[in-house]
């Protein structure tokens, strides 16, 4: 994939390159060896530029992208939060926590159109600097390479970065679903969930980029009409050789399972269902929740639940999480198992889906701040 090279560089990092050409403002990310996934200084540059932007005239919208195929961005570090919890360094874990979301919160309320280019991984904090594009009259694009996830259960963690404001608003009990099984869905799935605007080739992002830096634009509107006209003429290849599992193909069964009360009764619900002996997906996704921690399919259902609040008190109520969540739930063990040591054994602090209690997923929304103290306060709307 090409880059757009402009003399106009206003600043330029390893890991993230800012820069204004034809009007618009250009966040690339480039930590390909780590998938794009965010350091501290990623996120401090990407919101610096966002608030350079914001009341600059020169710079009618926004647009964050990767030149790197595999991925847009696979979210946090994870390794090294495991890492600050291993040296106990709390302050610059919640740190990283705090100024992720107060990112995640300042694309929501951009008032300049904001564009997302999402080829190939987009997963946990990649969502949180992508979602946020549909309340900025900006889009959220997804290609035929797009594999979007929040898959945070699988390493006993939830789904996060504001997450549950946009999986709140999923058709059905999609939302649910996803935030449960941490599913991977591509750009047919994602734009049926409400959780993309439009889809173009991934092959067509360079002559996107070449357009975007030469046309000429007036207002943010020309610019969001010169994507939309691109990805028209490039029309996403989603291919159907995934069509008896897609959320449209699977949408019944998906309502009928994540619509029960709880991670108990879904999973109840699936086994009758595969007692039956009809259904292989009800049998795949019951497989998917016996690997997750049970605690955090709990909360991250409840995550979901709470999203119908603001994007600010989500983000509030996700900060408060990441602190209970690696001071009393799985997270720390989850990301050993799956990334530090791999050894795919996970020994959760509650082994059984039946045996996590409401009061048990209730502490774990308990805030360690007073509303007054709290380090996210100031975000409204």
């Amino acid at each position: 994939m090409t880059t757009i090279d402009d003399s106009a560089l206003a600043a330029t990092s390893a890991e993230v390159r800012t820069f204004i050409a034809n009007r618009i403002g250009f966040i690339e990310l480039n930590r390909p060896k780590a998938l794009n996934a965010l350091s501290l200084g990623m996120i401090r540059t990407m919101h610096a530029r966002l608030d350079e932007w914001r009341t600059d005239p020169g710079v009618l919208a926004v647009v964050v992208y990767s030149p790197h195929e595999r991925a847009f961005c696979a979210g946090g570090d994870v390794r090294s939060f495991y890492e600050m919890s291993q040296r106990n360094d709390i302050a610059a874990r919640e740190r990283f926590f705090i100024e992720e979301y107060s990112l995640d919160h300042a694309i929501f309320i951009y008032p300049k159109p904001y564009i997302a280019l999402m080829s190939g991984i987009v997963m946990g904090g990649g969502m949180g600097i992508s979602q946020g594009a549909h309340r900025t009259g900006g889009l959220r694009v997804v290609t035929s390479t797009t594999r979007m996830a929040m898959p945070e259960t699988r390493i006993g963690f939830f789904p996060d970065v504001g997450a549950g404001w946009f999986l709140a608003r999923t058709p059905g009990a999609i939302g649910r679903y996803l935030a449960v099984t941490g599913v991977t869905i591509g750009a047919a799935d994602a734009l049926y969930a409400g959780l993309a605007d439009i889809c173009m080739n991934a092959s067509a992002i360079p002559t996107l980029l070449e357009a975007l830096g030469h046309e000429s634009f007036a207002t943010g509107t020309d610019v969001i009409a010169c994507v939309k006209r691109i990805a028209h003429q490039a029309v996403c290849a989603n291919g159907d050789e995934h069509a008896d599992t897609s959320l449209a193909a699977t949408r019944a069964w998906i309502d009928r399972h994540f619509g029960q009360p709880d991670a108990a009764a879904i999973a109840a619900s699936l086994a009758a269902e595969r007692e039956e002996g009809a259904c292989d997906w009800a049998e795949d996704t019951l497989g998917m929740m016996h690997e997750r921690s049970p605690l955090s399919m709990a909360v991250s259902l409840e995550v979901v639940a709470r999203g119908d609040s603001t994007m600010a008190e989500c983000l509030r109520r996700d900060l408060d999480l990441t602190h209970t969540m690696f001071a009393f739930g799985d997270v720390l063990e989850g990301v050993r198992a799956r990334i530090i040591d791999k050894d795919n054994h996970p020994v959760w602090r509650i082994s059984r889906i039946g045996d996590v209690t409401a009061q048990d997923v209730e502490r774990m929304f308990m805030s360690p701040w007073r509303p007054d103290e709290h380090p996210l306060r100031a975000l409204h709307g």
